[in-house]
């Protein structure tokens, strides 16, 4: 009896937990198109946000189920490469949109172009 006890306050316990909401994204985060998983469309769903620590400048993409992904700005020419996780970006230029994709997730980023790469990807300016 016992231990149908304590397995019923367990469930009901980690029940109660599940549907607690965490703030997506920092006030003023913005918002760009993402098509997550194979054969996913793309919406205005993602959002993100930038920081920096030392020299690194972070971009965080928030997936509207909670997950996000983490890129790195740099000024070689690529504007975003990715920061962590075990999949390599591919990364293509369409006029002002840098689109990339990891793994089966697809981000369609805000860029400019210039003679020596990409400046600003990412950063919507």
């Amino acid at each position: 009896m016992r231990i149908s006890s304590a397995l019923i306050l367990v469930l009901t316990s980690s029940a109660c937990s599940a549907g607690a909401e965490q703030p997506q994204a920092d006030a003023g985060a913005q918002r760009i198109e993402c098509a997550l998983g194979e054969g996913a469309e793309f919406a205005d769903d993602c959002l993100v946000e930038r920081s920096a620590s030392g020299d690194t400048r972070v971009v965080t993409v928030r997936h509207p189920d909670g997950g996000f992904r983490r890129f790195e700005q740099v000024d070689d020419g690529r504007g975003l490469t990715i920061a962590d996780g075990a999949d390599d970006a591919v990364t293509s230029l369409a006029g002002d949109v840098l689109e990339i994709t990891v793994g089966k997730d697809r981000y369609r980023f805000p860029a400019t172009a210039t003679g020596g790469g990409l400046e600003n990807a990412g950063s919507g300016d």
